[in-house]
């Protein structure tokens, strides 16, 4: 029972949650590869209100998600647009909430000069790593040479400058051009082959190999691979003298020393009048060799630190979750829309529902009714008034035509006697006898004097 433990505990071990798995991957993501310079087209550009920038980088067969938080998208001094070709500086990562690998960009920007920038750092890291520009082995010049050879243009202002110093501080010392192209596609070949030659004929205890200034793209054949290989295998001390002080090149790695424009190279090779003066200069190249190696310690030491305060620092934690952020955010907006097109559609669904059977409606029907009864109520009513009215008007008619008071009115009296009883015969009366007589209007009290039967 004792010997099946640790093999389960060994297995218990081994069983990771999708947090620690996202977690050690980003984590060995992060510390293997480092920063990493790449190129391609800009697609998805996406500018949140955070200030951070979403968007994937693709080329012809491939794309890769990419996050640039604010606080580096602000150094950026261009306006970044969908099918835009850049070049970017970036750590690779992994999102960990979705497990999706992308790329934190540091820096961003076009591509052209930024490609040649590109394969000159590329170019220098190789070089640099197979130890070719090593100070160890790097040759010092000699103080007293017997000659100086010119690997440069032979119509350049280059040569024209440097033998102009040649001649002002040592009249004497013998110089040997080897004319080249210093420029194009030409350039790389010749200028390999004129150290090549000079290495042959042995002529000379220092060369000179350089130009005057000019773009990056002017200089470029001094970051050839091939310009470099021949100046570090050349058994002639080489100093370089490209371009102007800020302009930095292969050829000044692979070079047994640097000048900063071909006119210092020609005062550094050149003996001086006065020893002193010339063991200035010579010191204070070395100064300027020891403090370059010390700030590029200083600066891999720094990396280093950096790094290490990376896979630390809350900043990094902060990231990550300012995306989760962005993301949950548009996630709760897209849930709100949906719900609110639910209830919308929801609504217009009771609406109509309501409508049908809205007691509004049902009241306006039954008012319609009753207003259509109540005018077919007056309208019985009228006619009954009407068929009233006419039976009225009838047997008032009728009722005039029997009347007393009509025959009264055609000159007819009534003749009562006092108690009352009409006179209808003379032989009611006697003579002397008080009668009323009832006229249409008004009555007669009178008195008979003589009754005529007949």
């Amino acid at each position: 029972m004792n010997h099946l433990e640790p093999a389960s505990q060994s297995r218990q071990q081994q069983i990771f949650t999708v947090t620690r798995l996202n977690s050690a991957v980003r984590m060995i993501l992060e510390q293997d590869l480092g920063l990493v310079w790449l190129t391609g087209e800009l697609s998805n550009l996406a500018m949140p209100s955070s200030g951070h920038w979403y968007f994937s980088l693709k080329d012809m067969s491939a794309q890769v998600r990419c996050a640039m938080f604010k606080g580096n998208n602000r150094r950026v001094p261009f306006r970044p647009q969908d099918g835009m070709q850049v070049l970017v500086q970036a750590r690779v990562s992994l999102y960990e909430p979705r497990g999706d690998y992308q790329l934190i960009i540091e820096s961003m920007q076009p591509a052209g000069d930024g490609m040649l920038a590109l394969r000159f750092e590329e170019l220098k890291r190789r070089l640099g790593a197979e130890g070719l520009f090593d100070e160890g082995r790097k040759r010092p010049l000699p103080r007293e040479p017997r000659a100086v050879g010119l690997v440069t243009s032979a119509t350049g202002a280059a040569l024209h400058d440097m033998l102009t110093v040649l001649r002002r501080r040592a009249p004497d010392l013998p110089v040997f051009i080897y004319p080249t192209q210093v420029q194009g596609s030409a350039a790389t070949a010749q200028i390999v082959s004129a150290i090549m030659l000079a290495n042959r004929r042995a002529e000379v205890d220092v060369l000179i190999v350089g130009r005057g200034g000019g773009s990056l793209e002017d200089l470029w054949c001094f970051n050839e691979e091939a310009v470099a290989r021949a100046i570090a295998g050349s058994a002639i001390p080489v100093v370089s003298a490209v371009g102007h002080e800020v302009d930095v090149t292969i050829s000044d790695f692979a070079a047994d020393l640097r000048a900063p424009t071909p006119s210092a190279a020609a005062e550094l090779v050149a003996p001086d009048r006065s020893t002193r003066a010339q063991r200035l200069v010579h010191l204070r190249q070395r100064l300027t060799q020891a403090m370059s190696r010390h700030q590029v310690a200083a600066r891999h030491g720094f990396v280093l630190l950096q790094k290490r305060l990376d896979h630390q620092d809350p900043k990094r934690r902060l990231e990550q979750q300012s995306q989760r952020l962005d993301e949950l955010d548009r996630r709760l907006q897209q849930h709100l829309r949906d719900r609110l097109h639910q209830g919308e559609r929801r609504l217009a669904g009771l609406a109509m529902r309501l409508q049908a059977r809205s007691p509004e409606k049902r009241l306006a029907i039954g008012k319609r009714r009753h207003q259509l009864a109540e005018e077919r109520l007056h309208a019985l009513i009228a006619k009954r008034q009407d068929l009233a009215r006419h039976r009225l008007a009838m047997l008032g008619a009728r009722l005039d035509g029997i009347s007393p008071l009509a025959t009264l009115g055609r000159g007819y009296a009534i003749v009562r006697t006092p108690s009352g009883e009409v006179i209808r015969r003379a032989s009611q009366v006697n003579a002397g006898q008080t009668l009323i007589t009832t006229l249409a209007e008004g009555a007669l009290r009178v008195r008979v004097d003589e009754v005529d039967n007949c």
